[in-house]
């Protein structure tokens, strides 16, 4: 496993998105209400990156290892299935704050195992997805906002995490830029 270094941390407010889409990995806004599905194709390609020999290897020190990554995105699904109960239960909840940054360090995800994370993500992401899988129509417009603000409805809120897992799929199966 390479060193660990410090990750600097992300001060970006990736919203944006959830209109615009991302030009860094190629994310465009779709349906919402097929949220489930797509969250569980990802199972598969996360399962193979963290069966990779380089699993826990930095491509640069300061960058996430896949096995890092997909702690990230196992730890999202679990935020954002509680968020999404939130907004399905209580009127305009505003989200308690997350410092995912905080959370990797306090976590140790650099020391973490590949082949446990790639369980603990698939179960995360796929009781994730039956929770989006269940929303009636009358629900995808219930509001949730967090501490700084940004306003959600749940279908935009779906937007936001699917491009947070799929960005993270794009972090750990982009080819690698040489030197």
């Amino acid at each position: 496993m390479s060193e660990w270094a410090a990750i600097t941390p992300e001060d970006r407010d990736w919203t944006f998105v959830i209109d615009d889409g991302c030009a860094e990995c190629g994310f465009v806004p779709q349906r919402a209400d097929a949220t489930g599905d797509r969250l569980r194709a990802t199972v598969p390609v996360w399962r193979e990156a963290l069966s990779r020999p380089d699993a826990t290897r930095r491509p640069a020190p300061t960058v996430w290892s896949p096995t890092e990554y997909a702690c990230h995105v196992r730890d999202t699904c679990r935020i954002f299935r509680g968020r999404l109960a939130l907004m399905l239960d209580e009127d305009d909840p505003v989200f308690p704050n997350w410092d995912q940054d905080a959370t990797a360090v306090e976590d140790d995800y650099f020391h973490q195992s590949p082949a446990r994370v790639a369980g603990e993500l698939a179960a995360q992401a796929k009781a994730t997805a039956a929770a989006f899988d269940a929303i009636t129509p009358a629900q995808w417009d219930r509001p949730g906002r967090r501490s700084n603000g940004s306003v959600f409805t749940v279908g935009r809120f779906a937007v936001y995490l699917l491009h947070d897992v799929d960005h993270h799929v794009y972090d750990v199966t982009r080819p690698a830029t040489p030197s």
